[in-house]
């Protein structure tokens, strides 16, 4: 090796929500020997890295949090952006995590070697080997920026939602804003009434529910700080009523029409001009994208400093910007709320397996792992928040703690079988696991529903939604089953001739039958 390395039985890649939670786990499993490699200064993945105005969890306060770090002090029941991230700096210090974590630390490359049976990590401030890699990069972590004829030569500010530049003062400014996702949705009502003008563009228009949220009194935060079972039980009915809702989307989209005139007289309230209300009116099923939840958003487009563009931007002329269908305005600024690098994510292109390939490449035709965590080809490397574990009406935090308790197994799988060794995904298993996501996701609205959404990728496949309930993940990722993965361990070299290599190499592999065979019964 030309540089020196760090070994660590374990290295996590981010700290957010999948990191932290990983770091917390291996903590829990009495593993000590391992880091967390971030890029940035600090923590918090995309809870740090989206601060714009209005930024906040669009799922309830106590469902988005760990189970085993309840707050009973959440302000609100939709928590805005600076409280999660304050949760996650008191949970990152409440379990021991900050000693773990490596800031400033890119991961420029993860190579496996076959010889060593471990990873070999460049980063941009040093080495580490690991005999395990959690990527725990998260979907929602590389701002995806359309390319847009002219916009090189605009002469005023540009940055996207997850990159705001807050030293840019909007006030007085004409701004337009580009996409109606999340995001956008947010920002629109927070900065309209500072702006002299803001132009939406609009390429697909989002189904709009109110947004519930209030603040939690004394008295509530009170009896869940002194009565902890309180909250359990407030976050066990947040989580059963969107557990009952999931079949409506998995099996019998139809069922939505009801949710689409909840959404179309919600419209209603606030958007009293007809042509207006026609072009905010989605033309899919509701749920077929992210329904959004808010209100202020279309108070906020009803105001006569904002005009909606039913039209994606298509080109920059100057400082006048241009839709699609040759509408102009001339702006001063353009805030971009397009989204994330999704279904290709740039980490892939950093990892490199056994075969010598990157993850992009082994993913070309679109992503597939086993459960959500392990890839063939990618020996003891595992991800969170992985292909086809993402939620339409849920909280990701239940399908991230599904998936430590599958880490939490592989590793001890590992300690199990003893001495130098990984398990390999079997292509047989990932491809199985995979057919039978795709073939339930037929029926589900994220593709019944007539609409394109960044939950599809580049050949129109869903590698993105969980098909099935949290329950259902949850019972599916508890344990690891050997029968799905190769038990590779570390080349021998040995003094004996070819059959005596040949020999032990085969009482090597009945050793290791035996103990899938053993570990699959007690499995069972």
């Amino acid at each position: 090796m030309s540089q020196q390395y760090e070994h660590v039985r374990v290295a996590v890649i981010g700290s957010g929500f999948g990191g932290l939670g990983a770091a917390v786990r291996l903590r829990r499993e009495g593993i000590t020997d391992f880091v967390v490699l971030e890029r940035a200064e600090s923590i918090g993945g995309t809870w740090r890295d989206n601060s714009y105005p209005g930024c906040a969890c669009d799922v309830p306060s106590h469902l988005y949090s760990f189970s085993f770090a309840p707050n009973p002090d959440w302000p609100r029941t939709f928590s805005g952006q600076e409280h999660i991230r304050a949760y996650l700096e008191h949970v990152t210090d409440t379990f021991g995590i900050r000693p773990h974590i490596r800031f400033g630390h890119d991961v420029l490359t993860m190579r496996w070697s076959t010889d060593e049976l471990h990873w070999e990590i460049e980063t941009s401030r040093g080495a580490f080997t690991a005999d395990v890699v959690v990527s725990a990069t998260g979907p929602l972590s590389d701002p995806k920026m359309p390319e847009i004829p002219g916009l090189d030569g605009f002469p005023g500010k540009v940055f996207h939602s997850a990159r705001w530049d807050h030293d840019y003062d909007l006030r007085g400014k004409r701004v337009a804003m580009v996409g109606t996702g999340a995001s956008a949705i947010q920002i629109v009502p927070s900065i309209q009434p500072l702006v002299a003008k803001l132009t939406l563009f609009q390429r697909t228009p989002p189904w709009v529910m109110p947004r519930m949220d209030r603040a939690i009194s004394a008295g509530e935060r009170w009896l869940h700080r002194q009565l902890p079972l309180t909250g359990t039980a407030r976050r066990g009915l947040l989580w059963g009523i969107r557990e009952l809702q999931v079949s409506a989307f998995t099996k019998r989209p139809n069922q939505l029409g009801l949710i689409e005139s909840l959404a179309k007289a919600n419209m209603a309230k606030s958007i009293k001009d007809p042509a207006l209300r026609a072009k905010l009116t989605p033309s899919y099923r509701i749920g077929c994208k992210r329904i959004l939840l808010s209100g202020d958003y279309y108070p906020a487009l009803a105001r006569p400093n904002v005009d909606v563009v039913a039209s994606g931007l298509a080109e920059v002329r100057g400082s006048t910007v241009v839709s699609a269908e040759g509408e102009e305005a001339e702006v001063d600024a353009i805030v971009f709320g397009t989204g994330f690098h999704v279904t290709d994510m740039p980490i892939a292109d950093r990892v490199v397996g056994a075969d010598g390939i990157t993850l992009a490449e082994a993913w070309k035709d679109g992503m597939e792992s086993l459960r959500g965590a392990t890839a063939a080809g990618f020996p003891n490397w595992m991800t969170i928040i992985g292909p086809n574990t993402g939620l339409g009406n849920s909280s990701m935090i239940l399908m991230i703690e599904s998936q430590l308790n599958y880490m939490a197994d592989y590793l001890r799988q590992l300690d199990v079988l003893g001495g130098r060794v990984a398990l390999a995904a079997r292509p047989s298993a990932v491809h199985a696991w995979n057919r039978r996501v795709q073939d339930r996701m037929k029926r589900t609205v994220w593709n019944t529903g007539g609409c394109t959404s960044w939950y599809l990728d580049a050949s129109g496949r869903n590698t993105t939604i969980w098909p099935g309930t949290t329950g259902e993940f949850r019972r599916q990722t508890r344990t690891v089953d050997l029968a799905e993965y190769e038990v590779v361990r570390a080349p021998r070299t040995l003094d004996a001739g070819a059959d005596a290599a040949s020999t032990g190499a085969g009482a090597d592999a009945a050793s290791t039958g035996a103990v899938a065979a053993a570990v699959g019964e007690e499995s069972a």
